[in-house]
């Protein structure tokens, strides 16, 4: 006898499940967009510092901060934070003999962030700064929104916009914020697990002024050391060598930055106890 195929009929043909299609990600907040970029470049050392980090609960956490310079007087800094779960309340700071009010709210949707900050509010003197921040995830990739400066006091009046873009693809990611006051560039790319490269482009209309820079990070994961380095417009060198000490929670950091155009040149040696 012949095989005999059979055909079901048209109705009972299971059908593919519409393929759903993930949400799209936080942006996160305006001032992080250049962070991956910013991550590679070394800070500014110049004295001796030391770094005491505690963690007394899943909430607070202090840290302790001894300075000595020889281009200004040694200093102790005490900083205390708490994070909670949710909190909208307005902040005081105080530098030197200036004191500033400061009102801090955001708001962080399934694929979007919104923040408001105001400055020194003064009904009275009708003055105020205000700055306002919109970030909007249109694919998994790309993000767009903006800033607004506004400021208000006697006699004077004034805003500034800015726009900002941000794709973030596998192994890179490029940034620009563009505006009256000036551009933003910055562009990240991760070559492996050990190395990391960054280039960034400031110019400020203002104050007739544009900066080109280029760091990289390079991480030595068997030797517990990582090591940044820039190199900038401005003919300036730096570089800033960080060591582990496990299973101590101790790391050494030592840095130096010449500056060949202005004849300068500093170092400096930090201890991050925590």
């Amino acid at each position: 006898m012949g095989n005999t195929l059979g055909l079901a009929p048209l109705g009972t043909l299971p059908r593919r499940s519409p393929r759903r299609e993930e949400p799209l990600p936080n942006p996160g907040s305006f001032d992080e967009l250049h962070r991956l970029c910013k991550d590679v470049f070394p800070s500014q050392m110049e004295g001796v510092k030391l770094i005491v980090n505690k963690v007394l609960s899943s909430h607070f956490q202090v840290a302790h901060t001894v300075h000595m310079s020889a281009l200004g007087l040694p200093g102790y800094h005490l900083h205390a934070a708490y994070a909670g779960d949710w909190q909208l309340s307005p902040t005081e700071t105080q530098q030197a003999k200036f004191l500033t009010w400061q009102f801090d709210g955001e708001y962080r949707g399934d694929d979007y962030t919104a923040t408001l900050t105001l400055g020194n509010p003064d009904l009275i003197g009708e003055s105020v700064i205000m700055v306002a921040h919109f970030l909007q995830s249109l694919t998994h990739r790309l993000v767009l929104g903006g800033e607004l400066v506004y400021h208000r006091r006697p006699g004077e009046e004034g805003a500034i916009l800015t726009l900002a873009g941000k794709y973030s693809a596998v192994h890179w990611v490029a940034t620009l914020n563009v505006g009256s006051g000036g551009a933003h560039a910055s562009y990240y790319h991760r070559a492996n697990e050990q190395v990391q490269v960054g280039v960034e482009f400031e110019a400020n209309t203002r104050l007739q002024d544009t900066t080109f820079s280029f760091g990289y990070h390079l991480t030595l994961p068997q030797a517990n050391m990582v090591f940044r380095g820039l190199v900038d417009s401005n003919w300036c060198v730096g570089a800033v060598l960080e060591k582990k000490l496990p299973p101590l929670p101790v790391t050494l950091a030592l840095g130096a930055f010449l500056n060949h155009w202005r004849n300068r040149f500093h170092c400096g040696f930090s201890i991050t106890v925590g």
